[in-house]
């Protein structure tokens, strides 16, 4: 009797040992599916600020086209004088064009270097630099360029004197281009350059500057 309760005292623990395995297996599985649980509640989050950035990027912050706007052409100053006896124009001009760049966009706009062109039948005969700066959000910011011609391109044009002895009209046209980017949301970075060109035409009898007429274009 006294053999038997002591194997009954020592096989006891033994049969309480099944209990306890269950019980870590229960909670080893409850930390997996709570581990689990986390990892797909962070990539589910992941993905819904990956797309919700996707759609900011081509809604809200889809990147436009700044828009430069030539407002007015003026002559600032004018010295002219015919030679006949020489054959000779003598000429010296100054055009100011008052233009503005509008940024339509809801980040900032970043322009490099770029310059002002002014022809004369297919020649360069003035240039104003733009120096390079940015346009926040929403901004339009005016600007005044100076061009000055330059006399002694024009005057060697063939059709140049004939212009001015027969009307005394001179047809111009300037180009203005700004390139820069629009950086979206840090992420994207887009080459933007916008252009205009302007028609005009000089009237040398009483200085004054009409026939104005803009094409702006665009491009990403």
């Amino acid at each position: 009797m006294e053999v038997e309760s002591f194997r009954n005292k020592t096989e006891k623990p033994s049969m309480d040992h099944p209990h306890t395995t269950t019980s870590d297996a229960a909670r080893v599985l409850r930390k997996r599916r709570k581990r689990r649980n986390i990892c797909f509640g962070a990539i589910a989050l992941l993905v819904f600020i990956v797309i919700l950035i996707i759609i900011l990027a081509f809604t809200v912050f889809k990147a436009k086209r700044p828009v430069t706007t030539v407002d007015s052409v003026s002559l600032s100053d004018l010295n002219f004088s015919v030679d006949l006896a020489r054959f000779r124009v003598l000429l010296n001009a100054t055009l100011d064009v008052d233009l503005s760049i509008k940024n339509p966009n809801k980040v900032g706009f970043k322009y490099r270097d770029s310059n002002a062109q002014l022809n004369y039948r297919g020649q360069q005969i003035g240039e104003a630099p733009i120096p390079a700066g940015k346009i926040s959000a929403d901004q339009t910011v005016p600007m005044n360029l100076t061009l000055t011609v330059m006399a002694d391109r024009l005057i060697y044009n063939s059709r140049f004197f004939s212009d001015v002895t027969t009307g005394g009209v001179l047809p111009l046209y300037a180009v203005t281009r700004i390139s820069g980017k629009v950086n979206v949301m840090n992420l994207f970075k887009i080459q933007v350059e916008s252009s205009t060109t302007c028609d005009f035409t000089v009237f040398l009898s009483n200085s004054s500057v009409g026939d104005q007429n803009c094409k702006y274009k665009t491009k990403f």
